[in-house]
């Protein structure tokens, strides 16, 4: 009996946080904090994606340098791929 090797590759949303053999890529897009919350409006500052303001480790890489919100108001967007090989009976 021979088997067959196979490669599946499953792409994934970002419920789904294994760390197997995968490899992800996360950008934050545009930034979604509602700066006329206050007074019960809602105005957003049209900050199109997230640019640290400081060096990765430091507290200011989680200021963007563009509207000054914290990393959190930015939309993230995960890609993921997760690969794992199995093998089956033919």
């Amino acid at each position: 009996m021979m088997m067959k090797k196979r490669q599946v590759v499953v792409k994934r949303d970002q419920g789904s946080r294994r760390n197997n053999n995968n490899s992800s890529t996360i950008r934050y897009c545009e930034c979604q904090k509602n700066h006329a919350a206050s007074i019960g409006g809602y105005a957003v500052d049209g900050c199109r994606e997230f640019m640290a303001s400081g060096a990765e480790g430091t507290s200011n890489a989680l200021i963007c340098a563009a509207c000054g919100c914290h990393r959190n108001f930015h939309r993230k967007e995960v890609d993921a791929e997760v690969v794992c090989e199995s093998s089956s009976p033919t």
